[in-house]
């Protein structure tokens, strides 16, 4: 029912400008007991139910609180008011309607600028004159405004509390039936004294971290306050009574303890340190996150040492609400700084401070402080931590790329000083397999401390980039005026030690790399090979001629191989040997080579001469192969059974010398045969007999499995031999 409006001659209600100015005068003792003292009087124009009540509040508020707890105090007065004024509409359908005229006909209603018209829901109110406010202050005692100004909560809210029981009763006696607005005037008192206590709970807690911080005492009142007022109001009564709704303090006792973690957090980086986190990058904003993390360290601390043992005594968990208070504010603040985090540097520092330092057990510094994960949500959420790493692999994927191209860089600058390369333990040393080790263990190891997936990420990333960078490397050394021996053999061995010591410590990451590391290792053997190639070719075109029959011509081409040999001393020994057996292999093959394309042909006494220096020059050859260290014996019948063949007087046994030597060689074709059986003047008839027997042998090798059946071993198959030897044999 729309109760008509009566104005007195006491202030009208202003506009919430004219409100909010009259919020910033500073609060005075008195009002409360202004607004709850006298005797009911209708001749009193002064009577303002709830004015200096809610003055009182507002001043406290702004007095205690900032702006935003401000706004919250209004709340708080708005919603007391809306319920107020529901239970005031309830109470008057319950009356009788016979005496509703008569409440409607009471005058005496103020209307002051503290209280918002929507209190009576469309700025509809009346107040009765006739019926004085409840009496807030006991007879030999203070007030409850003074008590609260005092920080005497509990004994604040036991008086409140009566008031209130009383109050209720009253209205359970239909005492207010005939005056509704001073049942409203009480229970306005009482509602804004209650939103009081709630403010100064609110201002206890938002001090207590200060530098000042509160007594223990203090903090004990406003825990029992919290449980008395829990135990008073349960649950909502079956009516809808406003008075006797809960008022949810330990909520709001929670929310302030999160509010001040905000703030507390907030303070960390403010000013000269934000700046300088913006202007210096990664470290500026390590620096801040310093600060943070000493902020909260020392806020826990005091937690746990003085406000906790202050609540614990009446049930409060101070300490469980202070940790997800700071827990969800420091996730903030990060969520912030992820925002402006730029490089993979600053990144990094997001995601190390967040999984290594404030993850890490002894975070709070004490060994019975721990930040427990179980009860808490991640510090950063799934998504945001994922978009973080996904970030952070992108930009480390171009700094990893741009290191390797510093890598090539320096190695450049070496090659083009002619620097020779070190000897580090008995083998030529470059920086270039340190440099790379350190680059792929360094950021593995950092991305490891932050997750095995970030771990697995970069492993990647670091794969990719070396597969990329070797061919360049191998291009860019095969282009410069750096190709010799020392840097050759240096290049191989930094191969090697990147295969070898990659895979051994990241096992199963680095197979991809297995393929381009033993490229780049088999180019530089070759380019090595190919410089003692150019050195010994022209030697060899002195062998099968008139002057080879009387002179030591192969002693020259072992020099060289033995001076080249001297080489291989430096370079890792799996390498060495595979190269050294390379040699021995290119020496037996250019011997046999120019014996099969003679320039000169021997004859009689030539002949036999012949077959003896091939005999010589073969176990010079094994001599000193063998002496280096070569592995490759199975070479050295190849040039003995040709010499057998050319100096056998026993005609029946060249085919006793061809089987041996097709079986130790399998990949020797029919038109080597030829050429052999062409060093030797046999007749059509018995060439013929010898190839046919021959061409079986190779069938049967074929069969076998060719060079495999040999170990894999090729020798003849390299070696090119005249495509008319055959019609020679055929003329003959």
């Amino acid at each position: 029912m729309s109760l008509p409006r009566t104005v007195t001659s006491g202030p009208e209600l202003h506009s919430p400008e004219g409100a909010a100015k009259k919020l910033q005068t500073p609060p005075v003792r008195g009002t409360w007991r202004a607004s709850s003292e006298g005797t009911p009087s209708t001749h009193r124009e002064d009577t303002r139910p709830g004015l200096g009540t809610l003055r009182w509040a507002f001043s406290r508020t702004s007095q205690r609180a900032s702006g935003q707890a401000l706004e919250e105090d209004l709340g708080l007065f708005q919603r007391s008011s809306r319920f107020l004024f529901r239970s005031l509409r309830r109470a008057q359908d319950n009356g009788s309607p016979a005496r509703q005229p008569q409440a409607t006909a009471v005058p005496g209603v103020t209307h002051g600028p503290e209280v918002p018209s929507r209190v009576m829901d469309g700025g509809q109110r009346q107040s009765s004159a006739g019926v004085g406010p409840e009496e807030l202050e006991p007879e030999a005692g203070k007030s409850v405004a003074d008590l609260i100004t005092e920080r005497q909560l509990l004994r604040a809210f036991e008086q409140l509390r009566q008031l209130e029981v009383r109050l209720v009763a009253e209205k359970a006696s239909h005492t207010f039936e005939e005056d509704p607005t001073g049942f409203a005037r009480r229970a306005m008192d009482v509602c804004l004294h209650y939103d009081g206590l709630a403010a100064e709970i609110g201002a206890i807690v938002r001090e207590t971290l200060g530098p000042d911080g509160v007594d223990a005492a203090a903090l004990g009142d406003l825990a029992r306050v919290v449980r008395a007022e829990e135990a008073a109001h349960p649950v909502p009564p079956a009516d809808g009574d406003f008075l006797l709704t809960p008022r949810r303090w330990r909520q709001h006792w929670e929310d302030a303890v999160r509010r001040s973690a905000q703030e507390r957090v907030q303070q960390a980086g403010a000013g000269e340190a934000r700046g300088a986190a913006e202007a210096e990058g990664a470290s500026g904003l390590a620096q801040l996150l310093a600060e943070l993390g000493g902020l909260v360290r020392s806020d826990l601390h005091k937690v746990r040492q003085e406000v906790q043992p202050a609540y614990s005594a009446a049930g409060l968990p101070a300490w469980e609400a202070y940790l997800r208070a700071f827990h969800g504010a420091v996730a903030q603040r990060l969520q912030e700084l992820a925002q402006d985090a730029r490089g993979c540097e600053q990144l990094y520092v997001l995601l190390d401070w967040a999984a290594n330092v404030y993850g890490s057990p002894d975070f709070l510094g004490a060994p019975d402080l721990t930040l427990s994960t179980e009860p808490l949500p991640p510090l950063l959420a799934p998504a945001l931590w994922a978009r973080l790493q996904s970030d952070y692999t992108s930009f480390l994927e171009t700094k990893i790329t741009s290191c390797f191209d510093s890598i090539l860089q320096l190695e450049q600058s070496r090659w083009a000083d002619a620097e020779a390369p070190d000897v580090l333990q008995g083998l030529y040393h470059t920086p270039l397999s340190i440099d790379v080790h350190m680059l792929v263990a360094e950021h593995v190891k950092a991305a490891g401390a932050i997750s095995a997936e970030l771990e697995a990420t970069t492993l990647c990333i670091c794969t990719r980039a070396l597969s990329l960078f070797l061919p360049r490397f191998e291009k860019a050394f095969l282009e410069s005026k750096a190709v010799n021996e020392p840097h050759l053999g240096a290049n191989i061995n930094a191969c090697e030690e990147l295969r070898t010591h990659l895979l051994a410590r990241f096992p199963g990451t680095f197979e991809e790399l297995e393929k381009p590391l033993v490229a780049a290792t088999c180019t530089f053997q070759k380019q090595l090979l190919r410089g003692l190639q150019c050195d010994v070719q022209p030697l060899f075109r002195v062998l099968c001629t008139k002057a080879w029959l009387t002179q030591d011509v192969l002693q020259p081409i072992m020099d060289k191989v033995v001076a080249f040999a001297r080489h291989l001393e430096h370079v890792a020994p799996l390498r060495a040997q595979e190269t050294l057996q390379e040699v021995h292999r290119y020496v037996v093959r250019e011997y046999l080579a120019q014996v099969l394309r003679p320039r000169e042909r021997f004859r009689g006494e030539e002949r036999m001469t012949g077959s003896q220096k091939m005999g010589l020059d073969a176990q010079a050859i094994g001599h000193t192969f063998q002496g280096l260290g070569s592995e490759a014996t199975w070479l050295d019948q190849a040039i003995p059974c040709v010499a057998d063949i050319l100096g056998e007087t026993y005609k029946d046994d060249i085919r006793r010398h061809l089987e041996t030597l097709i079986g130790s060689y399998p990949d020797i074709r029919r038109d080597h045969v030829l050429a052999i059986l062409g060093l030797r003047r046999l007749g059509h008839r018995r060439n013929q007999r010898l190839l046919q027997h021959a061409q079986y042998l190779l069938r049967s090798a074929a069969k076998a499995g060719g060079s495999a059946a040999a170990g894999g071993h090729v020798l003849f198959e390299e070696i090119e031999v005249p495509t008319s030897m055959d019609l020679l044999i055929t003329c003959i």
